[in-house]
């Protein structure tokens, strides 16, 4: 079978900067069909994905109706495969519409929060100096963000973003936290809902966390357009080390 990855390009306003490019990527795929639960075999994937794809695309309409563009240009990509292995942002990181080594940095959405958070999760930014964005953006709109609470789960490694690491392009993926009830909403979602024909649009959902969260990426993304200096990993940093190789032709 086949299926696409959708790609949109924002041009950026800087004639030195507009030849680099800031990626948002989320998933449109989810599982299809599968094994029955309580009689339904869709399984739909409302949160994940489809909320992340909704992020991704208002994301690019604010981007657009901005009066004046960001300084580097933006590419709004939809990856297909991201299930079965990460295949529809593996095939575009090795087959890039934009010379790969212009591509300066990646943010994944891998589901838009629906419950209320008060915390941000940047997975990945301690990598490189997209924490600087992250922090420049935190100040911005007064927002909170704190370490990976879970790093045994290795998180950073399960979704698209990763596909970026990989051809040594610094990448991040955005996770939230809430407390008390916010916080049992959401572990009792992943234990009965994720991958599961239940995570459809039945189910209750906080719009506003959701537009919170995707406000907050877009200014991650806007800090990163506009600063001087394009993403690098951190001095020493295993992945920056593992993976940002040179360039050369065809690879």
């Amino acid at each position: 079978m086949q299926s696409p990855n959708v790609v949109g390009l924002l041009r950026g306003a800087d004639p030195q900067l507009r030849d680099e490019y800031v990626v948002f990527s989320a998933h449109a795929d989810h599982l299809g069909i599968g094994e029955p639960v309580a009689g339904d075999s869709i399984y739909n994937g409302a949160v994940d994905d489809a909320s992340g794809v909704a992020a991704l695309l208002e994301i690019g309409r604010a981007f657009a109706s901005l009066p004046e563009r960001p300084r580097r240009s933006l590419l709004f990509v939809a990856v297909t495969g991201e299930e079965p292995g990460l295949l529809g942002s593996s095939y575009f990181v090795h087959h890039p519409p934009v010379p790969r080594e212009a591509i300066v940095g990646a943010l994944n959405i891998d589901g838009a929060s629906v419950w209320p958070f008060d915390s941000l999760i940047a997975r990945g930014a301690e990598h490189s100096t997209l924490a600087r964005a992250v922090d420049a953006a935190a100040e911005a709109a007064g927002f909170r963000t704190i370490a990976d609470p879970f790093p045994e789960r290795m998180l950073f490694l399960g979704s698209d973003q990763y596909s970026f690491v990989k051809r040594g392009i610094p990448a991040l993926i955005v996770g939230t936290l809430g407390s008390g009830d916010a916080r049992a909403l959401a572990l009792q979602w992943f234990r009965t809902r994720y991958h599961a024909p239940s995570d459809d649009l039945s189910q209750p959902m906080d719009f506003e966390a959701a537009a919170q969260l995707t406000r907050n990426l877009f200014l991650i993304g806007y800090a990163v357009a506009q600063n001087d200096e394009r993403p690098r990993w951190n001095p020493g940093d295993f992945y920056g080390e593992r993976f940002d190789l040179p360039v050369t032709q065809g690879q």
